[in-house]
């Protein structure tokens, strides 16, 4: 067994959280911010049409997967990017990917208003199939994200719909999926180096071949694979918001099973236009925030800054892709577009 919680969350398909369940959750989220969930429910057949169709996508040579190059989604920032295309704290990951989100079209007013990471999703010719098992994927996986934040909203005292009233009503859904080439011996880099997530909760199925590790309390942990599982994992919003309660936990990957390795994470996030603000509850007590900055793998603290989602997502994102973050950047600039507001200390 891993030495992270296992959860079975199967009673929420069934109604409300019950209170045996968010006692679990919360001990998970105040303790390394990363859990394992079994009993949700989705078709295990679903994320095997996944895995395969995308390995047969990677498979191809990089003139066919550049088609849908990153640089043609534009502002919605879709598509894919190649091996060391993506940064963390400045230096490449040893990963290529694809980024997906919500699937919406030129009618769509977000969309029309030049919102970034808002629009279509650009998929590939081949296989052909990907595109339908992406969207079932990301819809069922969405469901979760509904349920478990529910669960999540009991645990810190809230009314089970709290978030969905407050945050995610229309969440901010971003999907990916990265392939991992195994690293070559004595290799001592990282396949995606130390990083916190942004959002509210990850949801992510991994394959079989392992290299997830968390920063737990005494130091780094493995998180390998549990069948029929996702691992699931809180984002600097959910820190922010509960004044450090729950953790944003630091994670990194290195991949030395020898095999190439799959995973997909899903980002259930608060609506772009989401101002985060501190939870009304009892069990966090209020001014009870510290100062993290020396713990976190950036330096910055979530709890000194304030806005909307989007604004710190954004800056956050920029600096992984940071081509085409200077070109949205640049375009909401000269809209004079607010971004992120730091809090005087």
């Amino acid at each position: 067994m891993p030495p992270l919680p296992v959860i079975d969350v199967s009673s929420l398909r069934d109604g409300p959280p019950p209170s045996d369940l968010a006692r679990r959750i919360d001990e998970a989220c105040r303790s390394t911010g990363f859990f394992y969930v079994v009993g949700h429910g989705i078709d295990p057949q679903l994320g095997a049409d996944l895995d395969r169709q995308a390995r047969q996508f990677f498979a191809l040579d990089e003139a066919e997967k550049s088609t849908i190059a990153m640089a043609r989604g534009g502002r919605a920032w879709r598509g894919w990017f190649p091996l060391d295309g993506e940064l963390t704290s400045g230096v490449p990951d040893r990963k290529e990917g694809l980024y997906f989100g919500q699937e919406l079209g030129p009618e769509d007013p977000r969309v029309a208003a030049g919102m970034p990471l808002h629009g279509p999703n650009l998929f590939p010719v081949r296989p052909p199939e990907l595109r339908q098992t992406v969207l079932d994927h990301m819809a069922a996986v969405t469901e979760l994200g509904h349920r478990l934040v529910a669960a999540i909203a009991v645990a810190l005292g809230l009314d089970e719909s709290w978030f969905d009233r407050h945050l995610t009503a229309d969440p901010l859904v971003l999907f990916r999926i990265f392939h991992y080439p195994p690293m070559p011996d004595g290799d001592e880099g990282w396949s995606v180096g130390e990083h916190t997530d942004y959002g509210l909760i990850t949801i992510l199925a991994q394959d079989a071949s392992g290299g997830l590790e968390v920063r737990g309390p005494e130091g780094w942990i493995a998180a390998p694979p549990v069948p029929d599982s996702f691992v699931v994992n809180l984002g600097d919003m959910l820190e922010r918001m509960t004044g450090g309660r729950y953790r944003s936990t630091p994670h990194r990957v290195r991949n030395t099973s020898g095999v190439d390795r799959l995973s997909f994470p899903l980002f259930f996030d608060p609506a772009w236009d989401a101002e985060v603000r501190p939870v009304p509850s009892a069990s966090i007590r209020s001014g009870s925030r510290r100062d993290d900055s020396a713990d976190r793998w950036d330096g910055r603290s979530v709890h000194d800054w304030t806005g909307t989602y989007g604004s710190y997502l954004l800056s956050k994102v920029g600096r992984v892709f940071p081509d085409l973050g200077a070109e949205v950047l640049a375009d909401r600039a000269a809209a004079h577009e607010p971004g992120d507001r730091p809090t005087p200390r």
